[in-house]
């Protein structure tokens, strides 16, 4: 599929959260293997090294948490590209740790990073899209937003909020002529589990849960086991839907993803007594 169309000039596709291991990286090169024109960010340019050298891709440093990074990548991606035809909200971290016991910084920055950060892109780049009734915005959820377990309540409440959001989006934001689609990946290989450990070695040592502390750490890895799907496979399928004519409001693929439809309609008592079992939470 040539993304192009024709003699149309390649689509300027900008990604949050492209370091090196992780889902956005891989949605990088899938794009450009498109003939995209792909703009690639992180929060520090030195996790992106591998795709600089890539003429297809533009590097940029940006920080979801900060209002003035945005503006400022923003800017930069513009004065270059004149306009942004396809945002990707990627960029996220896990959170793992009881709710009743983890900080409420850790709480705040899970939802600054998740939610507030492609609010802060979506504000900025709409008017732009609307100028030209024309674009496309993705937002990255989870399918651990429908049926939400023990451990990673502050992730996958999060994550329950973007599908919100996306799902109020793709309403308002279509007579402005902007597709909005919610991609959610399900048990995809990445390094989401080792920057979840990293995160949890910060967490306080548990009070009330102390007897847990093992089942909350096997909770960082939960999404990483031997069947995940390849973050390559996730990608390819990820731009086909995004490049159809008319794009799916809702995608999902990867391992967990169909267990995890049927998880969201089962009777809440069979849900519980299912994820107290998994996550070892009786």
């Amino acid at each position: 599929m040539d993304a192009r169309g024709g003699n149309a000039p390649p689509p300027v596709v900008l990604i949050t959260g492209c370091s090196t291991g992780g889902i956005g990286h891989a949605l990088a090169r899938a794009f450009a293997d498109e003939k995209c024109q792909v703009v690639a960010t992180s929060r520090k340019r030195d996790t992106m090294t591998e795709l600089e050298g890539d003429s297809r891709v533009f590097v940029e440093e940006l920080d979801v948490q900060s209002d003035e990074s945005v503006t400022h990548a923003l800017s930069n991606v513009f004065e270059k590209f004149g306009r942004i035809d396809v945002l990707i909200n990627n960029a996220g971290v896990q959170c793992v740790g009881p709710l009743a016991e983890i900080p409420l910084s850790a709480l705040h920055s899970t939802f600054n990073t998740n939610v507030f950060g492609p609010m802060r892109l979506i504000q900025a780049v709409v008017p732009h899209m609307a100028s030209r009734r024309k674009g496309k915005i993705v937002n990255v959820g989870s399918v651990a937003a429908l049926a939400p377990g023990p451990w990673a309540g502050a992730y996958t409440a999060s994550k329950a909020a973007v599908h919100s959001l996306t799902d109020t989006l793709r309403l308002e934001l279509r007579p402005l002529g902007i597709d909005v689609i919610n991609v959610v990946p399900g048990a995809i290989k990445s390094n989401i589990g080792n920057s979840a450990i990293a995160s949890y070695s910060k967490m306080p040592e548990w009070k009330l849960y102390k007897k847990y502390e093992e089942a909350i750490r096997d909770r960082a890895n939960k999404s990483q086991g031997p069947k995940s799907t390849p973050a390559e496979e996730f990608a390819k399928k990820t731009v086909s839907a995004v490049f159809k004519t008319n794009p799916p409001a809702w995608f999902s693929y990867g391992h967990f993803s169909t267990i995890m439809a049927i998880m969201y309609y089962l009777p809440l008592f069979v849900r519980d007594f299912l994820f107290r079992l998994a996550f070892k939470c009786s």
